[in-house]
């Protein structure tokens, strides 16, 4: 028997790793001489929570469990760990923003040279100096020399742990025992003068996995308190003042993800400007004249050209421009909408079809795309959320056929009909939702349905 072989998937160091997380945010907030590969934008206060554990197919996975971080991961992007992909070395790599071939933390136990005896990055070994082991300076040593204010926040029996010593010395650390307290301190730490960076450390996702397996009930409830913790800090932290983006501005209208601007006479071409540099790559800033001509409000009649802000802004991605001040509430909000992404924009167009069921069909910029999806049965976004049912009756078999793509047979169909996309796995049709029942705008489908273990999709592409 032939093995499929699979590529490995190395690390993109000083690209697209966690080294590269750690230099950018150093940069973000002004410390001279460290690299910016992530293009992080400026910014006086930055938070890092660290959850021990959660990969990124994981979270992808179990999207139920985690609606704010799954939410999050719809604009986000995936770092590579580095080798190996193990809390000690991880954690080095962005104490550092270094490699692990260049910080020397090579893995959960290497050996010390020498001695004939390893050395656990986890428990440590008292006769091993961490700042020997460790010479190098970290993100916290580097922020700190440039006048940025360094925060750990992590339990207390981490404090000064050989880790902790090695790879993550440098920072005041803030002791918190709990979820709430995590919150608590890292916000109260981030509300002081800034520069600030503070990093948040979560490891009991981690321990639930190793012990329990991430396949567990167990990990799922423990990965919903991380993501309650993450709601929770993010609308804990203060909002970054921007003095900037103030000036020559007489009204701030809209809302947090979809501002008006109103200028001051003859102000409008700076606050254009200063509202671009500021607000960078983050957001979509136009001016009235262009956001109409670009068709943002569909063709304006000239009695209402006025009532549209001489500057328009919006974010391009999980961002928001907040005024706590003259709207406490709006600001306090967790969950915003507005701008012009797709979440903000896309929203579903049901049908249902007297005694057929209800299909639901879009075009998706083609006629010939089509999706039709039966309730209790299926789900358009593959979620494991609907619960499997037996196919009915009058559905119409899917037959596989070894050497070829299998072909739709049963009531309605026959040589000719359209075949069975064989990425899927075979299973139940339903009458009334098109393709091999004869809709003649279905020339170009092809006919598909899978059984997921918790519920069957059906889709005419």
């Amino acid at each position: 028997m032939t093995m499929a072989v699979t590529e490995p998937t190395l690390p993109r160091y000083g690209q697209a790793c966690l080294d590269s997380l750690a230099t950018s945010l150093l940069a973000s907030l002004g410390v001279p001489g460290e690299p910016n590969p992530l293009d992080l934008p400026a910014t006086e206060r930055a938070c890092l929570l660290l959850i021990d554990g959660l990969g990124w197919e994981l979270l992808r996975a179990h999207p139920a469990a985690a609606p704010f971080l799954a939410e999050l991961a719809m604009t986000g992007a995936a770092l590579t760990a580095g080798f190996p992909a193990t809390t000690v070395t991880s954690l080095a790599t962005i104490g550092t923003g270094r490699p692990p071939g260049q910080h020397g933390m090579l893995g959960y136990q290497v050996a010390i040279p020498g001695t004939g005896a390893l050395l656990n990055g986890l428990r440590w070994d008292k006769g091993v100096d961490p700042l020997r082991w460790q010479p190098g300076s970290t993100i916290f040593d580097r922020a700190a020399a440039a006048g940025v204010r360094a925060l750990r926040v992590s339990p207390g029996q981490f404090r000064t742990s050989g880790l902790s010593l090695a790879a993550m010395r440098g920072a005041e650390y803030l002791s918190a025992d709990s979820l709430g307290a995590l919150v608590s301190r890292a916000a109260a730490g981030l509300a002081d003068e800034p520069p600030l960076l503070a990093v948040v450390y979560y490891g009991d996702l981690d321990g639930t996995g190793h012990v329990l397996g991430c396949g567990s009930d167990a990990w799922s409830y423990q990965l919903a308190h991380v993501d309650k913790l993450a709601e929770q800090l993010a609308g804990a932290l203060p909002a970054d003042a921007m003095p900037e983006l103030r000036h020559g501005v007489a009204l701030l209208g809209g809302e947090p993800r979809a501002r008006h601007v109103y200028c001051r006479d003859g102000a409008s071409r700076d606050v254009l400007d200063a509202w671009t540099e500021v607000l960078g790559e983050r957001f979509w800033v136009a001016e009235r004249e262009q956001a109409v001509a670009d068709g943002w409000f569909g063709p304006v009649a000239g009695q209402f050209a006025r009532r549209i802000g001489d500057v328009l802004a919006a974010p391009r991605g999980p961002w928001a421009v907040v005024a706590t001040k003259a709207e406490p509430k709006e600001s306090a909000l967790l969950g915003m909408h507005g701008s012009l992404t797709q979440s903000d924009q896309l929203v579903p167009l049901l049908s249902q079809v007297s005694g057929l069921g209800a299909c639901t069909r879009y075009h998706p910029g083609s006629t010939s795309t089509w999706l039709a999806i039966c309730p209790g049965r299926a789900s358009s976004t593959w979620m494991p959320t609907w619960p499997g049912r037996p196919a009915p009756g009058d559905g119409t078999r899917c037959l596989t056929r070894p050497s070829s793509r299998p072909r739709c047979a049963g009531k309605g169909c026959g040589p000719g009909s359209s075949p069975c996309v064989t990425t899927m796995r075979a299973e139940w049709s339903l009458p009334g939702c098109g393709g091999c029942y004869g809709t003649s705008a279905m020339s170009r489908s092809h006919c598909s349905t899978a059984d997921t273990g918790l519920g069957r999709r059906r889709a005419w592409q």
